[in-house]
């Protein structure tokens, strides 16, 4: 029985961003030592956030350029993964997050993890978003007029 090819959400159109997780060991000086590979290129670290235990860390990023941050991390034998995520633009006001979370409440959708940007593209704060249906969370938030922001959109931040 031949079986047929199996169509998956690779490839598709909605306005996500590549997050790359890179394992360290547990070390002093590894994230400076990540960190530095990036100094000698354009690639520019736009969010950060650290995940540690024991024997290593899960660092993650995301950057203004994946593909050359994958291949310059490669080149250094840093172990990499890549997952696809959604960055929200925050409404104005004190309670950005709140109506944020709330959006997502009530399309069902859960979130797994988020950290801010350190960036502000289109010049405001940002928050990358780790949802368990990424086409949902971007269908409520666009529905309740949120700006849910793409790989292009980091890919012209400049510094500020």
């Amino acid at each position: 029985m031949q079986l047929e090819p199996v169509e998956t959400a690779h490839g598709h159109d909605l306005p996500t961003v590549r997050q790359l997780s890179v394992f360290i060991e547990n070390r002093v000086g590894q994230l400076l030592r990540l960190t530095r590979m990036f100094d000698q290129t354009d690639i520019r670290i736009l969010a950060v956030s650290v995940v540690y235990s024991v024997d290593c860390a899960i660092v993650r990023i995301i950057v203004n350029d994946p593909n050359v941050a994958q291949k310059v991390l490669a080149d250094h034998d840093f172990k990499v993964s890549e997952t696809e995520l959604i960055v929200v633009s925050l409404p104005h006001g004190k309670r950005a997050l709140l109506h944020t979370w709330a959006a997502l409440l009530t399309g069902e959708v859960n979130v797994h993890y988020t950290y801010p940007l350190m960036v502000q593209p289109h010049g405001l704060p940002a928050i990358a978003v780790a949802p368990d249906n990424i086409e949902q969370a971007i269908q409520v938030l666009r529905d309740r007029k949120f700006d849910v922001l793409s790989q292009q959109d980091l890919l012209d931040t400049k510094d500020e």
